[in-house]
């Protein structure tokens, strides 16, 4: 019998989640919740693009759980982020119902969630029988379960840094890009993400993930930031940046292992790859890099899509690590889980 699912949200991951689902023999589309009034009524094919489902978007939460759900996959977005989620996920549990989210990075590897919040979800979770798992490209695959699929093959192991080296200029999200990376701000404005902590809530998690699965202990948690301004005035797809402005951000979150900094998770983010020539860059825009220093060493690279639809790409494989999860969080235990707690989560009738 086909598992019943709503999608939270039809931006961009969700929109992949809505048509990714349809496709799928073992999931049902039941529900879809959106926050725009503009879309309530009408079909989720239609807003998505693909033929109708029979499927009539909602913004009426307590509708939507009275669908008998098996899960929710929770893909909503918005300046409140984490902290506009937290009382959504709480009840889905409460209600029963499993969550699948790219929402909430910090939930990754649960056990570095802020302790109050995270009790408040398993006692939902638990005293209801559901679980919440947390996914995503990065964070959630790309600087964890990636590094640790490679990390099998190691015997000893000095260091391992992960890098992103993408460019935001097509990135179409105005607040994430200005307020939380600073992109097209004075050069002395100080952004979200260069606050003390918030690379430790975000990617944070991750390091503790890596380490988790390695079986070590962290010393401590460091975080750095650099910024750099454009030459030039840009055309984005968030809107015009001036010359003189920050044009690239290079930040790590660094577990610091022995007194050693060992494991890295390192962004180095332009909005032009021709810009800052002297940072880290790859063949191609869209690029994952794993460096692993050890016995042996290892470097892997992973391409997004194509260096002209990696954007597109990554939202689809954003969505494709919940989407294709859930059989496997309906099975598993109550609680929050993260992919350490999982197998392999491999799509079902993925083949075309």
């Amino acid at each position: 019998m086909a598992l019943k699912v709503a999608v939270w949200g039809t931006g961009g991951v969700g929109t992949h989640a809505v048509r990714a689902i349809a496709r799928r023999s073992d999931l049902e589309l039941v529900g879809v919740w959106v926050h725009s009034q503009d879309k309530v009524g009408i079909d989720a094919g239609t807003l998505v693009g693909i033929e109708p489902l029979g499927v009539k978007a909602t913004n009426d939460a307590t509708a939507i759980l009275a669908l008998d759900l098996d899960c929710i996959v929770y893909t909503a977005s918005g300046p409140t982020l984490d902290a506009g989620a937290l009382p959504d996920y709480e009840r889905f549990l409460g209600d029963g119902v499993n969550v699948v989210t790219v929402t909430s990075p910090a939930l990754v590897y649960p056990p570095s969630y802020p302790e109050r919040a995270r009790t408040r979800l398993e006692t939902a979770a638990i005293n209801s029988h559901s679980t919440l798992y947390a996914s995503g490209i990065e964070p959630g695959f790309a600087a964890d379960q990636f590094p640790l699929a490679m990390l099998t093959m190691s015997s000893s192991i000095r260091s391992v840094r992960v890098q992103e080296l993408f460019t935001y200029d097509t990135y179409p999200v105005e607040f994430t890009i200005r307020e939380v990376f600073g992109f097209g701000k004075p050069m002395d404005h100080l952004p979200i993400m260069a606050s003390t902590g918030a690379q430790l809530m975000t990617w944070g998690p991750v390091v503790r993930l890596v380490a988790a699965g390695l079986g070590v202990e962290l010393d401590e948690i460091r975080e750095t930031w650099f910024q750099e301004p454009t030459p030039r005035d840009l055309d984005t797809a968030f809107g015009p940046v001036a010359a003189g402005t920050v044009g690239a951000v290079r930040f790590e979150t660094i577990g610091v292992i022995n007194g050693r900094e060992a494991i890295i998770v390192e962004h180095i983010n332009r909005l032009k790859m021709d810009l800052v020539p002297e940072w880290p860059s790859a063949p191609r825009d869209g690029t994952y890099r794993v460096i692993i220093d050890g016995e042996p060493s290892l470097t892997c690279e992973l391409l997004i899509g194509s260096a002209t639809d990696f954007y597109e790409s990554g939202m689809l494989a954003t969505a494709m690590r919940i989407v294709n999860a859930i059989p496997f969080v309906v099975d598993a235990p109550p609680g929050l889980v993260s992919s350490l707690d999982l197998p392999l989560t491999t799509p079902r009738n993925a083949f075309d």
